[in-house]
């Protein structure tokens, strides 16, 4: 498998074994991370998807509904991606950690960048959304379980807080790579990510 996280979005081919519903689904994906949930209208994803809009209110009901599916399927998407960088990086949890920056890194030069999903529909909508900003926090807290458990086998004494800041430090990087698209805010990230680990408390090996 590559270890980039780029191409989140593929389309589908157009043929009898693809259902409208799937292909729905895919056009919706990559409209609403590339150009905008708000920018992008229910016609004009009937028209890149070949399909009625009947098919659309049967399946989905609602344009909420679908963004509902793309997030979902982005989420696990993009996961499944970043969690397995970080474990090709191989069997020592402290090199994991350290595959966090090179892992965005993959993800930004790859040619699909569009910026963190949950981030950008929470950005999009009125903030008292709450079945949004739930998603997001579903997505943050599968992300923190992660760098929580590798954190525990680095031997961290405080892998829950060292979860969060490793997060911290991605949604910011994500963030100012999104609206700069300046390659060097990556270099920096990988030295707030080494200072970070550098000042993590260990737990004695004698206790």
């Amino acid at each position: 498998m590559s270890k980039s996280l780029s191409a989140p979005v593929l389309k589908r081919a157009t043929t009898p074994a693809t259902s409208p519903q799937a292909r729905i689904l895919d056009v919706a994906r990559e409209l609403f991370c590339r150009d905008g949930i708000h920018a992008t209208g229910i016609d004009r994803i009937l028209a890149e998807a070949g399909a009625s809009k009947m098919t659309l209110y049967a399946r989905y009901g609602s344009k909420d509904a679908l963004l509902r599916a793309v997030l979902v399927e982005e989420g696990e998407d993009w996961r499944q991606r970043f969690f397995t960088r970080l474990d090709a990086a191989g069997p020592e949890p402290l090199a994991q950690l350290q595959a966090i920056v090179p892992a965005l890194s993959d993800w930004f030069s790859g040619g699909k960048f569009y910026g963190c999903a949950f981030m950008n529909a929470v950005s999009e909508h009125r903030k008292d959304e709450v079945w949004l900003r739930a998603m997001a926090a579903d997505h943050h807290r599968e992300i923190l379980a992660k760098l929580n458990a590798i954190g525990t086998a680095a031997g961290i004494a405080d892998p829950g807080t060292l979860a969060r800041q490793m997060l911290l430090l991605m949604d910011g990087t994500i963030a100012a790579l999104m609206v700069s698209g300046d390659a060097t805010v990556l270099d920096i990230a990988k030295r707030n990510l080494d200072a970070i680990l550098a000042a993590a408390p260990y737990i004695d090996p004698a206790y």
